[in-house]
């Protein structure tokens, strides 16, 4: 429905339009008119040789080219250039300066540019001028949404006489399609179909404003790739590097996909299963490009190739999946460039000489950003750009830098690869000032290394003289009396253990006097550690230091001591049960008070060497 509401308000505009030829326009007759219309991508382009003729007796500097409100909004790129040749031999000038006009009489459905002659034409002169208009959205998909097995077919909509404000005396159109399969096509007088061209005309004295309405409906199964944004920034390093960095949102604006998506069947058959599908890019880098890489957010993607030669360096990625109608995704791509390829130096002034749009063909470009970062300390700045840009400065700062990078941003909407064309960025920077970052680093290490030989020459010890110096050396003292403490217990202990044993023996062999020699061992050994633990608590009683642990050191000497006297009590009473040959449940009775203060006793001492040894 929106296709045919288009078609009819062009066709009625032109109607209101045919009754309109203001007289100032009268003089000027295009003689000869030679349009060519390129469907063969996403992007429509068309070129249009004009031979233009002056009838009148005035002067002209000027020529309209006209195009309509729903062209004109879709019109990305505008160029004129004066065909110099004659004959078969074609030369083209330089271009010619294009301006927006907004004649009087005429109603604002119709936009207007002014191309400005090289020189006025007086009667009868005439010249030839090339016209090429580029156009983004001209192809329509329909229908709107296809299943993963459906080809792509889209509608072209225009007209097949010249719409221009001046009579055309003669006209011809070819339309260039990308397949010889077309599904409908308007038929006007003098139609033909050559392979995949379809040609109108010629057509003879055509007024002002003439019109004649075609649609073409054919497939295409070109990507109809789109970067809704694409952020390049273009680093410039004074010690021989330029490092480009991009970042890409891309859509597939073509026939959205509907249904569901089959990996097995695009793989099996991917030129049936998903012709239309967004396989590839590729981009064309300068020639010596180098450090090349591909990643999205996820990380690294390795699916891309690198050819190279001494034009080009060509890189052909793939994303992580195919791209069907309505699918996205976003990925960045970055790499390295000698800086004396780009960078030059005029009238005391430093210039970048840098490619504007996107490298990657035939991709259409919604938002462009590009941002130039310039060296810390370059000034007196300013641009120069092929086509109106919207500029704007910002500030990056990296690493080692002190007041920031100047960053140069320049961004602009509904980018072609026309656009692909250089710019220059002008601006000032002192030698000396390379010199800044390598000093930072000297001084740095140089700082570093001062540092460590202070630090490892300079005593930062606490003074011997001074009461925290004084108070750890008296708890050093307290902590090994401490150990000295805890290892006489341990040796106690032991020796616990072997009259343990002995009863054991006993039991087994029932030497009553290998038994009583033990015990005498062990009473001479108790004596032994009890005289030496004395003069240890004594220094412990008289340290402040050991004012929180003396509680619990002295608690452990005295369990150990309670210990001692349990087991020699329960020792004397077996030897003397074995002696009078007392045994069985009378012997038990008689030991069992003695065995479980024992056991209750060994326990507190091992919380208490436990509690003391953590301290």
């Amino acid at each position: 429905m929106g296709f045919r509401f288009d078609l009819l308000l062009l066709f009625t505009t032109l109607v209101l339009l045919s009754t309109i030829t203001p007289t100032v326009l009268s003089d000027v007759i295009l003689s000869k008119v030679d349009r060519r219309i390129d469907l063969t991508s996403q992007i429509v382009r068309v070129t249009s040789t004009l031979k233009v003729e002056n009838a009148g007796p005035d002067p002209v500097s000027e020529v309209l080219l006209t195009f309509p409100e729903i062209q004109a909004k879709d019109l990305a790129y505008l160029t004129a250039t004066l065909n110099e040749g004659k004959g078969k031999v074609k030369k083209s000038g330089s271009n010619l300066l294009i301006n927006v006009a907004k004649p009087e009489e005429l109603p604002p459905s119709l936009t207007f540019h002014s191309v400005s002659l090289p020189k006025a034409l007086g009667e009868g002169d005439s010249l030839t001028i090339d016209v090429l208009a580029v156009f983004t959205r001209a192809l329509r998909p329909f229908p709107e949404e296809i299943t993963q097995a459906d080809i792509q077919l889209v509608l072209f909509q225009d007209t097949a006489h010249y719409l221009s404000p001046y009579a055309v005396k003669v006209q011809s159109l070819t339309v260039k399609l990308p397949k010889a399969r077309i599904e409908t096509y308007t038929k006007l007088e003098n139609t033909n179909i050559h392979g995949s061209d379809i040609k109108y005309g010629p057509y003879e004295n055509l007024p002002p404003f003439s019109y004649a309405p075609i649609a073409v409906h054919f497939e295409t199964n070109q990507p109809f790739a789109v970067a809704q944004e694409l952020v390049r920034e273009i680093e410039i390093s004074h010690w021989g590097n330029v490092q480009v960095t991009e970042h890409y949102n891309v859509v597939h604006q073509g026939a959205k996909s509907k249904g569901e998506f089959s990996r097995l069947d695009f793989q099996a058959r991917p030129h049936l299963r998903g012709a239309s599908a967004l396989r590839n890019l590729v981009a064309k880098l300068p020639p010596r490009a180098h450090s090349i890489y591909y990643r999205d957010e996820i990380g690294n993607i390795s699916t891309s190739n690198v050819w190279g030669d001494p034009k080009k360096t060509e890189l052909v990625i793939e994303p992580r999946y195919p791209l069907f109608g309505g699918w996205r995704t976003t990925f960045t791509i970055g790499y390295g460039l000698p800086l004396e390829d780009f960078l030059f130096g005029l009238e005391g002034k430093r210039f970048l000489n840098f490619s504007f749009g996107s490298p990657i063909n035939d991709l259409v470009t919604d938002n462009l950003i590009v941002k130039v970062v310039l060296p810390e300390g370059s000034n007196d700045i300013s641009i120069s750009t092929p086509f109106p840009v919207k500029e704007g400065q910002e500030t990056k700062i990296s690493h080692l830098d002190v007041a920031g990078r100047p960053v140069v941003v320049l961004e602009k909407t509904n980018v072609v690869p026309e656009h692909n064309q250089y710019f220059q960025v002008y601006y000032r920077f002192n030698k000396l000032s390379m010199l800044r970052e390598p000093f930072m680093l000297i001084s740095g290490f140089f700082i570093l290394f001062v540092s460590c030989i202070v630090y490892m020459h300079v005593d930062m010890s606490i003074s011997k003289s001074s009461a925290s110096y004084l108070a750890k050396l008296q708890w050093d003292e307290v902590r090994a009396t401490i150990q000295q403490v805890v290892s006489i217990i341990n040796q106690c202990l032991s020796k616990h253990e072997r009259l343990e044993a002995s009863l054991h023996d006993l039991s087994r062999t029932g030497d009553v006097q290998a038994c009583k020699t033990a015990r005498k061992t062990a009473d001479s050994l108790f004596k032994e550690y009890s005289k030496e633990l004395k003069p240890l608590l004594s220094f412990l009683q008289s340290s402040p230091q050991a004012t929180q642990i003396l509680p619990k050191v002295e608690e452990l000497v005295a369990k150990e001591k309670e210990l001692q006297e349990r087991l020699i009590a329960k020792h004397s009473t077996i030897v003397d049960c074995y002696e009078k040959k007392i045994g069985g449940r009378e012997l038990e009775n008689r030991v069992a008070s003695h065995q479980q203060k024992v056991v209750a006793l060994k326990q507190e001492v091992d919380d208490l060497l436990d509690y003391i040894e953590e301290i």
